[in-house]
């Protein structure tokens, strides 16, 4: 089964990322436990350990990713609104000369 972290950004937008991505930068981070083997990395500990909780997914997501590595492989899945009425009610203001 094929999985993706759904993350919504602060324009509401929804943006999906392949865990397979996610997986296989932390797989490459460790490893080195596992003599430099990728492949044995992903599939001796870090498809294990994303299997058994997904917030593993997130955290390490959040945690040890930028969207700058992960923007390339992300697919729009609800395009974002900005609430106008809330952002003029309660956005940042400041008053400048021109």
């Amino acid at each position: 089964m094929t999985k993706q972290l759904e993350v919504t950004m602060p324009d509401n937008s929804v943006w999906a990322v392949p865990v397979s991505i996610i997986a296989r930068h932390r797989a490459e981070y460790y490893a080195h436990e596992f003599s430099g083997d990728i492949g044995r990395s992903l599939a001796e500990d870090t498809m294990i350990l994303f299997n058994s909780d997904p917030f593993e997914i997130k955290d390490w997501a959040a945690n040890n990713m930028n969207w700058s590595s992960v923007q390339k492989h992300a697919s729009l899945i609800s395009k974002g609104e900005t609430d106008y009425e809330e952002g003029w009610a309660n956005g940042e203001k400041c008053v400048v000369e021109i």
